[in-house]
C-alpha cells in the first residue's frame, strides 16, 4: 500500500513501515492502522468539500495521532502521555524522512496533542483545520449502528486488563459527558455529517446498559 502526501509525493516506504509497526504495538482491537485509514477517508472527504488550510500538517497529524497507545487509565483514553509521546514520534519521523519538505512540525505536534482532549474541547476559538481534524477522529461515533457497536466492543477489548466495572463506569461517564455537550462535533462539517447519528448511537448504548 502506498500513501500519498498532499502535493502528490508518496510517503517514504521506510516511514510507512515504521508507522505500521507503531500501530501494531501493542496489539490493538481498534486503535490500529485500520483506524488511521478510516480517518484518512474522512480527511479526504473534508479535502473535497470544506478544504484544509494546512493539508500536509493535518495529514501527518492523522498518521501519528495514535502512534503510541498504551492503556493506563479508565475512560476513553489510555496512558496520560500517549499523545505527548505520539507527537514526539511524529517529530522524529518527519525530521528523519521528510526533511526536504517544508513541514511545520510544531503544528503537527499541536494537533496530535489535542486528541487527548476529545470531549473537553470547545469549538469557540478553534480554527477550521483543528475542528475538522478532531471531528475526523471522532467520526466513528456517528457511524452506522453496527459499526459503532463493533467499535464499542473493540474499545472494551483494549481495556480488558482493567476491572470490568471500572472500565464500564469510566466509559459510561465519557459517553454521558458527550451527550451533555451542546454539540459533540466541533465543525459545521462534523455536526452536519455525524451529530444526529452519534447522539442516537450513544443514547442507544447507554440505554442498553441501564
Amino acid at each position: 500500500m502506498i500513501l500519498t502526501l498532499p502535493g502528490g509525493r508518496a510517503l517514504p516506504a521506510a516511514m510507512l513501515d515504521e508507522l505500521r509497526a507503531s500501530y501494531a504495538t501493542p496489539p490493538r482491537a481498534y486503535h490500529h492502522f485500520g483506524h488511521i485509514e478510516a480517518v484518512l477517508g474522512h480527511y479526504a472527504e473534508v479535502a473535497d468539500t470544506c478544504g484544509w488550510t494546512r493539508p500536509l500538517e493535518v495529514y501527518l497529524a492523522v498518521l501519528y495521532h495514535d502512534a503510541i497507545y498504551c492503556v493506563g487509565a479508565v475512560g476513553a483514553v489510555g496512558a496520560v502521555d500517549n499523545e505527548e509521546r505520539s507527537a514526539a514520534l511524529a517529530r522524529l519521523a518527519i525530521e528523519r524522512h521528510l526533511d526536504a519538505l517544508a513541514v511545520d512540525i510544531t503544528e503537527v505536534e499541536r494537533l496530535v496533542r489535542l486528541t487527548a482532549l476529545h470531549g473537553r474541547v470547545d469549538a469557540a476559538g478553534l480554527d477550521a483545520d483543528t475542528a475538522q481534524f478532531l471531528d475526523c477522529d471522532m467520526a466513528i461515533l456517528g457511524a452506522a449502528a453496527e459499526v459503532f457497536d463493533d467499535y464499542e466492543r473493540a474499545i472494551a477489548l483494549e481495556y480488558a486488563a482493567l476491572p470490568i466495572e471500572a472500565f464500564r463506569a469510566g466509559r459510561q461517564g465519557f459517553l454521558e459527558r458527550l451527550l451533555l455537550r451542546p454539540s459533540i462535533f466541533l465543525s459545521p462539517w462534523g455536526r452536519t455529517r455525524f451529530e444526529s447519528a452519534a447522539r442516537g448511537n450513544i443514547e442507544r448504548v447507554l440505554g442498553r446498559r441501564g
